[in-house]
Parts: structure tokens; C-alpha cells; sequence
């Protein structure tokens, strides 16, 4: 059982009971969460671990409001997700949720600052350019503001990709395989990273992997197979 928060923070980021996902309709249908139970704490960090095809991806994108369970409740940061509709859930992740994906998802023709600074102008928060340099400079990228995802390193790009996510200070991160493209030394060094700007910002981190040495990396592992929690151990 996940541990339970301080009174002061009465809403843990994300409370999911008995979350079904079925893709598809008729004979074609397709299960891919069968009745998931999880309860995630201020500032825990979780890793969500599973082999291709055990349900972990599509969890984050449910989790994320990228794609709406077909039935049980969620409540993701405050916000009841089960009762909202596409656009409703769209609005309802800006600036409580942020993402790190493993193929980076930079816009070509911004540079890095624009890149974490836009997103936060479209979201309406005050101070974004300001905001947006002082979280560069905090990944170590205070130099290189002016310069296009095509001109910075593999490394580099994923530290925009930190700095995009943190900079809004969403109560929940999640990180999707965030070092599948880079070597392992790079790897290294940006997991180092993430969880220390985490820990700074104070957000919640859930880590979607397959490494079993990732996941170790992290206070609490849930490993998925076949759309169920197999386990839930903390570390």
C-alpha cells in the first residue's frame, strides 16, 4: 500500500482505481488495461517497469490524459480525468503535468529557449521567456539559448526536453524511456540530472522503462504484465 501524504497536500497526484483500457470494438477488441489500482504521493519517485506489450505505455498516456480510460476513475493532480473530455483533458495538463520523452519532440524551427518558452506563453503563464532561461541555465545549457535542436548533441536536446517540462513547476513528471537514444554515459549523466532537478523542484516523477537498473534508480517500482500490476515494492 503506497504510502499516505501530509494533511497540508489532501489530493495525491494521481489516485487510479480499477482503470480499463480497451482499443478497438466488436470481435476486434482489445484489452490493454484490465483494472489498475495505484496511488502515487507527493514527491515519490516511481518507475513503471515492463516489457514491450505489458501495458506501461498505454497506462502513462491514460495517466498523462493523452488517451481516456474506457472505464474505472482517475484523478490526476486534483482533476478529475474520468469526467472530462478531450479538450477538457488537454487543458487540464497544462501546467500540472510535463513530459520527457525518449525521442525528444523538439520543434526544429524554435530554439532551445523558444522551445521551453513557448508552451509556457500558450498556457497564459506570466514571466515565460525569464522562466525559461533561469531552467536552461539549471540544466547547464545557459550558453546555448540561441541555438536549434539540429545544432545541439543528443544529450543537450533531452536537457531542452527537462527544462520544457520542469520550467511550468507541474506537480507531476513523467519520463518515457528518456534515455532510449542516447549512449549510456549521456544516459548517465541526464538521469543524474532529471532526478536532481526533480528533487529541487519537488514535482513527482514516474519513470516508464523497460531497464530494470533505471527502476532501481527509483524510491517505489511497479512492474506491469499483461495490462495488471504484477508487483509494487518500495525501495
Amino acid at each position: 500500500m503506497a504510502r499516505v501524504n501530509s494533511p497540508r497536500q489532501p489530493h495525491p497526484p494521481i489516485i487510479a482505481t480499477d482503470l480499463r483500457l480497451t482499443l478497438g470494438s466488436g470481435q476486434g477488441a482489445v484489452e490493454i488495461l484490465k483494472g489498475i489500482d495505484l496511488i502515487v504521493p507527493h514527491g515519490q519517485t516511481v518507475a513503471l517497469l515492463g516489457p514491450s506489450g505489458s501495458g506501461k505505455s498505454s497506462l502513462m498516456a491514460v495517466l498523462c490524459g493523452l488517451e481516456r480510460a474506457s472505464s474505472g476513475a482517475l484523478t490526476v493532480a486534483g482533476q478529475d480525468f474520468s469526467a472530462l473530455d478531450e479538450d477538457a483533458l488537454a487543458r487540464a495538463r497544462r501546467g500540472r503535468i510535463g513530459v520527457v520523452l525518449q525521442a525528444f519532440h523538439l520543434l526544429p524551427t524554435m530554439t532551445a529557449l523558444e522551445n521551453v518558452m513557448t508552451p509556457m506563453e500558450l498556457a497564459g503563464i506570466a514571466d515565460a521567456r525569464d522562466t525559461a532561461q533561469a531552467e536552461l541555465a539549471a540544466v547547464g545549457l545557459a550558453h546555448r539559448l540561441s541555438h536549434y535542436p539540429q545544432q545541439l548533441s543528443g544529450g543537450e536536446q533531452q536537457r531542452v526536453a527537462i527544462a520544457r517540462a520542469l520550467a511550468p513547476r507541474p506537480p507531476l513528471v513523467f519520463a518515457d524511456e528518456p534515455t532510449g537514444n542516447l549512449d549510456h554515459a549521456t544516459g548517465e549523466a541526464i538521469m543524474d540530472l532529471l532526478f536532481t532537478r526533480r528533487r529541487e523542484t519537488g514535482s513527482t516523477l514516474v519513470v516508464i522503462t523497460h531497464d530494470p537498473a533505471l527502476a532501481a534508480r527509483c524510491e517505489r517500482v511497479v512492474t506491469l504484465a499483461d495490462g495488471l500490476i504484477a508487483s509494487d515494492t518500495l525501495g
